[in-house]
């Protein structure tokens, strides 16, 4: 009879040989054995590597910034302003007590603002912001190395706030643009400037978002949302991606302390490049009109109005006698479509009809109490945007 010790030691050589084997057939065939805990797996890189391919970190964008750099230029405006005098000095009374010492001077006076700008042409051609020279009677442009030189106005476009300078120079560095049909949410971006006078320089984020729209910056919005840092001094400056391409101009943050939040805005190169066109060959932007007011359509208004979805633009206005008037279209209309093209929201049907050319008849597909119609508009010049009263 064997001892107990003995076949208590065979007994455990036999579990760590099955236990042994296991394991082995484990290896050969994942997931054999349970997972212990909630059984779940995971994908774990294994010698620098993932599944889809070889993980390539990057640990430098500076060819990217040195490629673009030159192209950036810094823009410093000036425009003579008048203080406005105090009211209560136009009373007698009031200066007999007081004296002069509530006076404002009321004489002319300079004041400065400064921005970037993007070379995208060796003979002279600079892209800016409308807002960065907007009544300027001055403007001169910094160059990277340090050359400064007077510039001219040939245009502005303050509905999507890009403007075209010129300066007399020739064998200028221009920026190369990007194919943003390649840009995704994520991609690697670099901001180029003068935030705050400082000095050009580069901050670097990501692509948050395409397509930005509805946040009342300018009448037609359609923006490369970023986080790399934008602050005064940084609007018409470049977003440029790892290649060192344009894919936007940096307009506008969001922020309510006046620096970077993390939230960016840049007008992206296919708009930056239609207007500019037009700019340089015409001196301004000319887009189509047809005399609408517009809402976006809630979930509210569509069950009110028996729609099946909230796609199209609800007609809030119609301008009397202007092209829609002339065409029939009813405040209370749901524009659903312009020459075959569907209406997503507001803002797509003021780009559909921005785009069409002056003189042309535009056909409309809209809903009147749940019944289709057809409207034919002729299209007009879209007025010029009127300036907000001092």
């Amino acid at each position: 009879m064997q001892k107990p010790w003995l076949l208590f030691a065979q007994i455990v050589a036999a579990v760590v040989l099955v236990l042994a084997a296991l394991l082995a057939l484990d290896r050969l065939i994942p997931g054999l054995l349970p997972v212990p805990g909630n059984g779940v797996i995971i994908r774990e890189v294994a010698n620098g590597t993932t599944q889809g391919g070889a993980a390539r970190p990057i640990s430098t964008f500076a060819d990217a910034a040195s490629k673009s750099r030159p192209s950036v230029v810094n823009i410093f405006t000036s425009k003579q302003v008048r203080a406005q005098r105090n009211p209560l000095m136009d009373d007698p009374v009031f200066r007999r007590f007081f004296g002069d010492r509530f006076n404002t001077d009321s004489r002319p006076q300079r004041v400065s603002n400064l921005g970037s700008g993007v070379i995208v042409s060796a003979d002279g051609y600079i892209l800016t912001n409308h807002h960065v020279v907007e009544a300027a009677d001055e403007i001169q442009v910094a160059l990277p190395d340090g050359k400064t030189l007077p510039a001219k106005v040939v245009g502005t476009d303050p509905e999507t706030d890009v403007a075209v300078l010129k300066v007399q120079h020739t064998r200028l560095p221009a920026i190369t643009f990007a194919n943003l049909d390649n840009l995704r949410v994520g991609d690697v971006v670099l901001a180029i400037g003068n935030p705050f006078g400082v000095g050009q320089t580069v901050t670097m984020g990501i692509v948050s978002a395409l397509g930005r729209s509805h946040l009342g910056i300018n009448t037609f919005e359609n923006y490369i949302q970023t986080d790399a840092a934008i602050n005064p001094g940084n609007s018409g400056g470049a977003l440029i991606d790892a290649a060192g391409n344009l894919v936007g101009v940096n307009t506008a943050i969001f922020s309510r302390s006046g620096g970077s939040l993390g939230i960016g805005f840049a007008i992206p190169v296919s708009i930056v490049r239609q207007v500019m066109d037009q700019i340089i060959t015409h001196g301004g932007v000319t887009r189509g009109w047809v005399g609408i007011e517009v809402q976006e359509i809630s979930p509210e208004i569509a069950e009110s109005f028996g729609l099946k979805s909230t796609d199209g633009a609800l007609i809030a206005g119609v301008l009397r006698g202007g092209p829609a008037d002339r065409a029939g279209i009813h405040p209370g209309d749901v524009l659903v479509a312009v020459n075959g093209q569907p209406v997503k929201d507001s803002v797509s049907l003021l780009n559909l009809i921005a785009a069409l050319p002056p003189g042309k008849i535009a056909q409309l597909r809209l809903l009147r109490e749940q019944v289709e119609m057809q409207a034919l508009a002729k299209v007009e010049k879209r007025p010029a945007m009127a300036k907000p009263a001092p």
